[in-house]
């Protein structure tokens, strides 16, 4: 049994009970305690309409637990009866699924967890495995977000940057656990594609294929931090690249620029060079400035800058630095890289070492460490 395949069906499930009057917390449940019975049934009884046999199955769940509380009088008013087992409606939720758990109400972490389980059908374990955090954890995280949107009715337009965002946050987790993250986002942003033609979202499809088509050569055998520069490119994925940038022409061409459609084009842009000499950064530095138009972001500026050193020299990018609030994340190690470049090497090295102490994870650390050393050794010989 394709569990992957499975869990695309929890959205429109959920949805489905809801339009039958089920409150979303309650209706979620149920279908999460249909996954298991599914898991536990299909491998040795496939039914003929998987959608259908998860809504007949869900929905005899939220029954059984409506019958059980204590208001059940006035429940069973509101609620339908049982229906016949039969075909699934052909009315899709999944859109207004995905804006319902990226509700402004929520935290940025909230969404993401009921994000993973609503739409994408993990469970709790899962989801808290692939955060690093104990399960009684996610466990509440995801029953406070439930909460929180359990009165919100699926009548109301949902904000598409807000959902992408999400989705984004869900994508730069990447692996950890059973479960990849990165790959999941990926599967969600498909789905969500399919659901609403938006460019934005398109997008999004593209930068997050563009990026995971680098993954086998991001990291070496030791699990080190490769960077881009270094990488053997070899190793990427160039059916995953031919599709991005498919994608993102497409998108493109509707001329609705916007930032995530900017980022894919910078991605594309180094996906394209054979090696790194030939990447052309004149480019970059323009899709750069076209992204801090849209977004007036520091990190924008921050990786322009690095753009800029590349393109017009490393003073140029030192100058386009210092106009950055240094307490910016990751200024220190663009400073080191770029004092590196303009030959002052004692600089550098005590700016990578600098940088190394505010890594925000381990292997940039080990990375930047290494740098310094590399430096160190250089200026004793």
């Amino acid at each position: 049994m394709d569990e992957a395949a499975l869990r695309t069906l929890t959205p429109a499930v959920i949805g489905i009970l809801v339009r039958r009057g089920a409150d979303f917390a309650e209706a979620e449940d149920a279908v999460q305690d249909a996954l298991v019975e599914a898991v536990r049934v299909w491998p040795d009884d496939p039914p003929r309409d998987p959608k259908g046999w998860l809504v007949t199955v869900a929905w005899r769940k939220f029954l059984d637990t409506a019958r059980a509380h204590s208001s059940r009088r006035q429940r069973e008013e509101r609620i339908e009866a049982e229906p016949v087992p039969g075909p699934a409606e052909a009315v899709d939720d999944t859109l207004q699924l995905y804006f319902l758990c990226a509700h402004p109400s929520l935290t940025p972490a909230s969404s993401v967890a009921l994000t993973l389980r609503a739409v994408g059908g993990l469970t709790t374990r899962q989801i808290a495995q692939a955060y690093l955090v104990p399960e009684a954890t996610m466990a509440q995280r995801i029953s406070r977000a439930k909460r929180t949107v359990s009165g919100v009715r699926f009548n109301q337009p949902g904000d598409v940057a807000t959902v992408l965002r999400v989705l984004y946050l869900v994508f730069n987790e990447g692996y950890s656990g059973e479960v990849d993250l990165a790959a999941e986002a990926i599967r969600l942003t498909r789905q969500l594609a399919a659901a609403i033609d938006h460019p934005e979202v398109a997008g999004l499809l593209a930068l997050m294929l563009l990026h995971h088509a680098r993954r086998p050569a991001r990291t070496g055998p030791d699990g080190s931090l490769v960077p881009l520069a270094e990488q053997d490119r070899s190793l990427w994925d160039t059916r995953l690249i031919a599709e991005g940038v498919d994608i993102l022409q497409a998108a493109l061409a509707r001329d609705r620029l916007g930032e995530f459609q900017a980022q894919a084009a910078i991605a594309a842009l180094h996906a394209d060079a054979r090696t790194a000499e030939e990447t052309d950064w004149v480019q970059i530095v323009e899709w750069y400035d076209e992204l801090v138009h849209l977004t007036d972001s520091p990190v924008a500026r921050l990786n322009r800058a690095v753009a800029v050193g590349e393109a017009d020299g490393p003073r140029a990018g030192l100058a386009a630095l210092a106009a950055l609030d240094d307490a910016l994340p990751r200024h220190t190690a663009v400073a080191a890289y770029l004092r590196e470049r303009d030959g002052d090497l004692a600089t550098a090295a005590r700016l990578y070492a600098e940088a190394a102490d505010k890594a925000p994870n381990l292997p940039e650390r080990d990375h930047l460490t290494r740098q310094a050393a590399r430096l160190n050794a250089l200026l004793r010989s």
